[in-house]
């Protein structure tokens, strides 16, 4: 495994010179985001004591219960517009990234129980696939830095190691074979680098891609039109890629024998996983709904692939240029539980309005592998992350055969302190649906908001980078009923 040296934000901005197993992937995969079909993304994911929707089986699986009839949902295609905007030492930089993707497919059958003396009205199984997370985007840092370089951490490595033999090879070592770092003038079992003086230009430009979503088998009933139950188990899939390129160069030519490097870093990530999901919805009356869901903890097991490059140009043509080698890394992620509660109300047959609260604790996230080399890093998830509430909000009105629809959420900050403690991130979510006997189409539109603050290097001689993150997605349902 590769070494650790910093890693810091809601985990887009990396480490800028490791992509060592570390928090940043115990946050990238627990924090999941509503997905699926346009009905639900529509309403913000809110849904947890309505039900009805394929969507649901991935959050309260009791809403399978709810189901009347047999139905098929895909919803595809979804186009998710990113846009990233930075502000580094004074220098406003951004990005944008448009993906395509398949929100859901899933199918319910319904079956009606003939002899309903027990109680139990029908017996519902689903099975599909819903989408949890979306990680395509590009940013790009850019600004002039008078204070520090990436090469100071290099250099402190260096002399923290001492033996060039032993220098991380995805990192001080290619800044030593491309002559970035040197023995000191002074003392030679010391290592200075080439920027005698400041004022570079730094450029940090990422582009990553993947999703996370799962494929479910869930199973529900429906007892008395009073009890709704349900469980899915959940086959979790992920897919992660990330490649970054750092550059500092002399923009100004005020630098004598440096005139820039550049480092690339490379990483493809996959992983299997599973999780189970119990859920209930009670209704004590026509208009009222109250559910309770738990998610049990998600075990992911992925294969990491990752390298670097770096390159140098010293003036005077002296150029070099290294090369790590491909390296590979396996281990699992455990993600949080999760309890959600949810309220529903229904407004004479023709509104409803449902709340969801969802209880995550961050902290318990880890990390693990054989042997195990993550002691330190789930010490520090303890640490540095906390228990957080997410609020999601959503509303429907009919209008047969047309249904308008809208909703809110909020996703709490999983950091107990620092520069991202009071960060949350928002969705704001509209939509409208077209409905008849035996087929259905449902358009969504989502708005998403959420900024951070992260350091390119050691925060202690970097400055922050401030991000706003804003993502629109337009989402079509096609279903049928039956």
């Amino acid at each position: 495994m590769k070494k650790i040296i910093f890693t810091g934000g809601f985990g887009l901005l990396c480490s800028i010179f490791s992509f060592a197993q570390n928090d940043i992937d115990a946050m990238r995969y627990s924090q999941t985001t509503f997905g699926g079909t346009a009905r639900f993304n529509s309403m913000a994911g809110s849904m947890g004591a309505i039900g009805g929707d394929f969507s649901t089986l991935s959050f309260n699986p009791a809403g399978i219960g709810v189901f009347r009839r047999s139905e098929f949902s895909f919803t595809a295609p979804s186009l998710v517009y990113k846009n990233t905007s930075s502000s580094y030492l004074g220098k406003n930089a951004g990005d944008t990234k448009l993906s395509v993707n398949i929100g859901n497919i899933g199918l319910v059958g319904t079956i009606v129980l003939k002899d309903t003396s027990s109680g139990w009205k029908s017996v519902n199984i689903g099975v599909g696939y819903n989408r949890t997370n979306d990680f395509n985007y590009r940013m790009d840092i850019t600004g002039n830095n008078k204070e520090s370089s990436l090469l100071d951490v290099f250099a402190a490595d260096a002399n923290n190691t001492v033996d060039p033999d032993k220098f991380d090879g995805f990192s001080t070592g290619l800044a030593w074979t491309t002559y970035l770092i040197n023995p000191s003038f002074l003392d030679t079992t010391q290592y200075d680098h080439v920027i005698y003086n400041y004022g570079q230009t730094q450029r940090k430009t990422v582009e990553s891609s993947g999703h996370m979503g799962e494929f479910t088998a869930s199973f529900g009933g429906n007892y008395k039109e009073k009890l709704m139950v349900g469980a899915t188990v959940g086959l979790i899939k992920a897919r992660y890629e990330e490649e970054s390129n750092y550059q500092e160069y002399d923009e100004f030519d005020s630098i004598q024998y440096f005139e820039s490097f550049n480092y690339v870093n490379k990483l493809s990530s996959v992983g299997t996983g599973v999780n189970v999901k119990l859920g209930m919805i009670v209704k004590p009356n026509d208009w009222l709904r109250l559910g309770l869901a738990f998610h049990t903890p998600g075990a992911i097991w992925f294969s990491d692939h990752y390298s670097s490059t770096m390159n140098s140009d010293l003036e005077d043509g002296y150029t070099y240029a290294d090369s790590s080698q491909d390296g590979s890394f396996r281990y699992s992620v455990i993600t949080p539980y999760r309890a959600i509660a949810s309220a529903g109300f229904i407004i004479n047959k023709t509104a409803l309005i449902n709340i969801d609260y969802e209880y995550v604790d961050y902290s318990t996230a880890q990390l693990n592998s054989h042997p195990n080399v993550f002691t330190d890093v789930n010490s520090g998830i303890r640490s540095k992350y906390k228990a957080t509430g997410n609020l999601r909000v959503g509303g429907e009105v009919r209008l047969d055969p047309i249904a308008l629809r809208a909703g809110y959420a909020m996703y709490g900050s999983p950091f107990r302190n620092g520069d991202n403690s009071t960060a949350f991130r928002s969705s704001y979510t509209a939509g409208i649906g077209y409905r008849l006997n035996h087929f259905f189409m449902d358009f969504a539109y989502v708005l998403g908001k959420y900024s951070e603050t992260s350091y390119l290097y050691d925060p202690g001689i970097s400055k922050p980078v401030r991000s706003n993150y804003r993502s629109s997605s337009f989402i079509l349902s096609l279903g049928f009923r039956w």
